[in-house]
């Protein structure tokens, strides 16, 4: 139900997985796109457990949060532990669960937690034998060869995670006459494809459109609408003979499979003014606010390799803030402050791209053409989640995640490298092929079947 959450019952309603139940996310940007029936909310009341994967709104929604005060919140065991300290401070009963080992919550239901380096996590849940890979919105860095193995002692298993066009990220970029860069979601490229890629890779048997379900809402934002996925696309492309695609929002009857369609209402999006979250665009930085900013990004040392300055574009007004050195390359954020001050206050920077409000202009020669990896990982991951702010703080806390499954993280190594070449090739050929063409869909298959 929801956006990513997951139910699951043995008798009673044991365990909710990332319960955003009400309200907008993202500084108001985002909201659910469907309703939450009464029997699923009074489901999710009479969980034992709930279960938060990582600390994005839409998955640690504090407000939700608050009705589910009785629970115990289960959370993966994360260097830095920024989330549990935050919630046992603020009074939840917390339990971390142990890294990559089985746990059981109830007589036919046990969990298996996996903490990702990018401070996102994979939750395993067996339902008295049927295997289901709730992988949310997290990308695989070493961890897929650990869900291949249980989804094959399963016979297989139901793979719930981020799919779609790819709205569901910071796609708000503009170029440096100030026009908007019409984002790869534009392309509208079938997420079928991709969609059997990630269930081979898995060994999924089954796919549920998951951790994509949400719509825009602030009048700044509601043109990333265009580019959002309707139910009936995700199957767009989709090859049946991977496995079954089942809809989203359904009961799943683990003792003989059958499928029972939940059909929520969808809510209807009703354009919000940015006055209404505490956002004002005309309104200017104060001294105060240009010095905490230069001490937050000041900490997270280890952009010194990465762009040599970061601006902030407020009120009409540009601030400049040093970061590194050499690169030859600055990014420029247009901001309101508000928002902008609230993410530099609690340290979620990632919150407030994502919500696409705010604009991101690149600023000479960036590799990727985004963010990512680099900006992305060292300020949203490592720094703001992972407490990890220099290099060396980076190799210490990647050290610790390889650790705990040292072969699983060659394999990933290996393969990262790989793809990396190929995505280099990619995009150029992209480039200068249509994403419809037969040359375009051999070679994602190639590449699929490779990494597979």
């Amino acid at each position: 139900m929801g956006n990513a959450t997951l139910i699951a019952h043995d008798q009673v309603p044991i365990l909710a997985t990332d319960p955003w139940l009400f309200g907008p996310a993202y500084f108001g940007s985002w909201i659910l796109s469907h309703q939450i029936p009464d029997e699923q909310l009074a489901s999710i009341a009479a969980c034992r457990y709930v279960w938060v994967s990582h600390g994005h709104p839409d998955h640690l929604s504090m407000p939700s949060l608050e009705t589910l005060r009785d629970k115990t919140i289960l959370l993966p065991d994360h260097v830095g532990g920024r989330i549990r300290d935050a919630l046992v401070a603020d009074g939840f009963r917390v339990h971390v669960l142990p890294d990559r080992q089985w746990v059981p919550l109830s007589p036919r239901i046990r969990v298996l937690a996996i903490a990702d380096a990018y401070q996102d996590a994979v939750l395993l849940v067996d339902l008295a034998g049927t295997l289901v890979i709730n992988s949310n919105d997290c990308n695989d860095h070493g961890w897929s060869p650990l869900v291949r193995r249980e989804a094959k002692r399963h016979g297989g298993g139901i793979l719930l995670a981020l799919s779609g066009y790819g709205d569901a990220d910071m796609i708000n970029y503009l170029d440096p006459d100030g026009n908007r860069i019409p984002p790869l979601a534009a392309r509208r490229v079938p997420p079928g494809p991709a969609i059997n890629a990630k269930m081979k890779l898995l060994g999924a048997t089954a796919f549920v459109p998951f951790a994509s379900l949400h719509r825009y809402q602030r009048e700044d934002s509601v043109w990333v609408n265009e580019y959002a996925t309707a139910l009936d696309d995700f199957g767009i492309g989709f090859d049946p003979r991977v496995g079954d695609l089942l809809p989203a929002f359904i009961r799943y009857d683990c003792t003989d499979g059958s499928v029972h369609r939940l059909d929520p209402p969808e809510n209807a999006v009703e354009p919000q003014p940015a006055s209404r979250f505490g956002d004002d665009w005309d309104e200017p930085l104060t001294d105060g606010d240009v010095t905490k900013i230069a001490v937050y990004l000041g900490a997270i040392e280890s952009l010194v390799d990465v762009v040599d300055s970061v601006i902030f574009r407020v009120g009409g007004h540009d601030h400049q803030f040093p970061a590194g050195r050499g690169t030859g390359r600055s990014v420029r954020f247009g901001a309101p402050r508000h928002s902008l001050m609230s993410a530099v206050k609690w340290e979620i920077f990632d919150d407030l791209l994502i919500g696409n409000f705010v604009t991101t202009t690149l600023i000479g020669d960036w590799p990727t053409r985004s963010l990512r990896p680099d900006f992305t990982a060292r300020v949203a991951k490592y720094a703001d989640n992972g407490r990890a702010f220099s290099l060396d703080d980076i190799g210490g806390y990647l050290a610790e995640y390889r650790g705990r499954a040292r072969f699983d993280h060659v394999q990933y190594e290996m393969l990262r490298r790989y793809s990396t070449g190929v995505r280099r090739a990619a995009r150029r050929v992209r480039a200068r092929v249509s994403p419809d063409s037969r040359l375009t869909q051999a070679g994602r298959s190639v590449y699929a079947r490779v990494r597979r």
